[in-house]
């Protein structure tokens, strides 16, 4: 199915593409430190499905669809950078709206565990930069000797895995640190703020990169 004596080759290369920054590791660290694990857990999980419809959309041609119409990568980035700023205004609209009856221990906006995938599948799924990636990135790792799309789809899968693994073990420490940081300077009630413009600076980011 794929050669395996390639394998520790990919996996390092994929270790050190993981802890890269880049906006999923932001939103990871950002959600553990401030909203704890189980938050972080969520996002790396959204961030996998990402990686498993990548996958096999890499492997079915529309990677190299979108090589071939930069309008429909661009029409994906606006649409991702949208989505961003959405979200990003509305966490800022609750933390302005709960400023003036804010006390000590008041608790940051409640966000379901489904939100937390959602957020973390979306953001990496509007962002055409990470299908492209896939489409190049896999296929370096496959034998002209072999049939091209399960090699695709077993390499895509193992990047997708491997990158949660490391992304959890992200999640677990950003989540002890914010413990830490939080309990000193009482960073939680303002979470909704610091998690907004880091949106709208991610929606930025993605608006205006080449």
């Amino acid at each position: 199915m794929i050669d395996i004596t390639i394998l520790p080759v990919f996996f390092i290369a994929t270790f050190f593409l993981v802890i890269s920054p880049g906006p999923d590791l932001l939103l990871i660290s950002t959600y553990s430190s401030s909203r704890g694990f189980k938050a972080g857990l969520m996002i790396a999980l959204g961030i996998f499905v990402a990686g498993v419809i990548q996958t096999l959309l890499v492997a079915f041609g529309l990677g190299q669809l979108m090589q071939a119409m930069p309008l429909l990568v661009w029409l994906i980035k606006i649409v991702g950078a949208l989505y961003l700023v959405w979200l990003g205004l509305g966490l800022l609209k609750a933390w302005l709206s709960k400023q003036p009856l804010e006390t000590s221990n008041m608790k940051a906006v409640a966000i379901s565990s489904h939100q937390l995938v959602y957020q973390g599948l979306f953001n990496n799924l509007m962002n055409p930069k990470a299908l492209l990636f896939f489409s190049m990135f896999l296929p370096q790792f496959t034998h002209a000797d072999l049939a091209l799309t399960p090699q695709i789809l077993i390499l895509g899968l193992l990047l997708s895995g491997f990158a949660l693994a490391i992304n959890v073990v992200f999640a677990l420490s950003f989540s002890k640190l914010g413990s830490v940081v939080g309990g000193k300077f009482r960073l939680g009630k303002h979470t909704d703020g610091l998690l907004g413009i880091i949106f709208l600076g991610l929606a930025t980011r993605l608006a205006v990169s080449d």
